[in-house]
């Protein structure tokens, strides 16, 4: 895809976006810019693949091991962080990574000096049992404070207040980001995943597609993707489009591209767990070569071994228990082109998953939402 000379407004000084929106009485704002970059998946997914491509020995493991990239927040983040749960329960900071090193450069994603950002995040609530997970979607154009963080070059960066959420990772890369959400919610990150586009685009042709249908015609120039109403099977590059559509459904705002995301993702679980994988072991391999490839994870999960283990507890989790919410927020009066965080809705969402409760319908009610909720589902 040919790449996107527009201003990214998760950037500290950048512009807003651009574009028309439809507005929704009190809830009205501008589209925040062009929907290219914003992918992430299921990280969790890919990981899920090693637990039935991660069998293999000697050479191909070694292999797979070596395709891993790995961070150590504990040594980032030290000791001062929110206590983890005492039930077994996990919550995982899930993003999506925006680099113009290796095929990402391709799909139009990045920034012009090879740095990486992450503009799609989710937190994901894994509950005691492994039965079911909560998401919560973080829009990216959320004003948030920001702590004071250290960056992966050592580089000492002051606290930030009424800043882009993406700008986190911007600033200060994995160790930043864990730090904002943690700082954002009181709750513990066990875990970091982190995809890129490339992988993603890669994941979803081994797959051999993923199969959604669409309740309306999406015809988004931006994400270069066009699509009548019905059922698809939907090759990566595909796929990279849909979630990254904005002016094609809803009402053209990152909120509504979130809500895309979200039926994405369920689709692409259903996928996973239905598809006939052993009955080539090349088809396995070929899997795990492209997840373990397209990952960067906590150093606690920087190894097959460590990986099939925490995938082994997700293989219960059906797209009909996922339950799936972004973040409980407001159009921010002053600026179209931001959301402000919706304190006692998103109060109700941290206290929910802090005591491993279901996350209350009552929540998210009267909140933004991108009024793109019913166009994509699983066939």
């Amino acid at each position: 895809m040919p790449a996107d000379s527009t201003p990214e407004p998760g950037i500290p000084g950048a512009p807003g976006s651009r574009g028309p929106r439809r507005r929704a009485g009190a809830l009205s704002r501008k589209p925040p810019g062009r929907g290219r970059r914003g992918l992430l998946v299921t990280a969790w997914t890919a990981v899920g693949i090693l637990v039935l491509g991660g069998t293999g020995v000697g050479y191909l493991y070694v292999k797979l091991n070596g395709n891993l990239r790995s961070i150590d927040l504990d040594h980032a983040l030290g000791a001062d962080r929110p206590g983890r749960a005492a039930n077994g329960s996990e919550t995982v900071l899930v993003l999506g990574s925006d680099s113009r090193s290796g095929g990402n450069g391709e799909l139009g994603g990045g920034t012009d000096d090879g740095g990486a950002r992450s503009d799609t995040a989710m937190i994901v609530h894994l509950y005691e049992g492994r039965k079911a997970a909560g998401v919560v979607s973080v829009p990216r154009d959320t004003l948030i404070d920001r702590p004071a963080c250290t960056g992966p070059d050592g580089t000492r960066h002051e606290a930030a207040f009424g800043v882009m959420f993406n700008s986190a990772y911007a600033t200060g890369g994995a160790a930043c980001a864990v730090k904002t959400v943690e700082s954002l919610t009181g709750i513990r990150m066990d875990h970091y995943l982190e995809v890129d586009f490339a992988g993603f685009e890669r994941l979803v042709d081994e797959l051999g597609g993923v199969r959604v249908t669409t309740t309306e015609d999406i015809a988004d120039p931006d994400s270069h993707l066009t699509l009548k109403a019905g059922t698809h099977r939907l090759t990566g590059e595909q796929a990279l489009g849909l979630v990254r559509t904005r002016h094609g459904v809803g009402d053209g705002s990152d909120l509504g591209r979130i809500q895309l995301q979200q039926a994405f993702v369920k689709a692409l679980v259903e996928q996973v767990r239905d598809i006939g994988l052993f009955t080539s072991p090349k088809k396995l391999y070929d899997l795990a070569d492209t997840a373990t490839d397209a990952i960067t994870t906590d150093s606690a999960l920087g190894s097959v071994d460590a990986l099939m283990s925490f995938a082994s507890g997700l293989k219960g989790i059906s797209a009909a228990k996922l339950t799936m919410i972004t973040m409980p927020v407001r159009y921010d009066p002053a600026d179209p082109n931001r959301v402000l965080l919706d304190e006692a809705g998103a109060r109700q969402v941290w206290t929910a998953l802090k005591n491993d409760r279901p996350i209350p319908r009552s929540a998210t009610r009267g909140t933004a939402t991108g009024e793109a909720d019913s166009v994509v589902s699983a066939p």
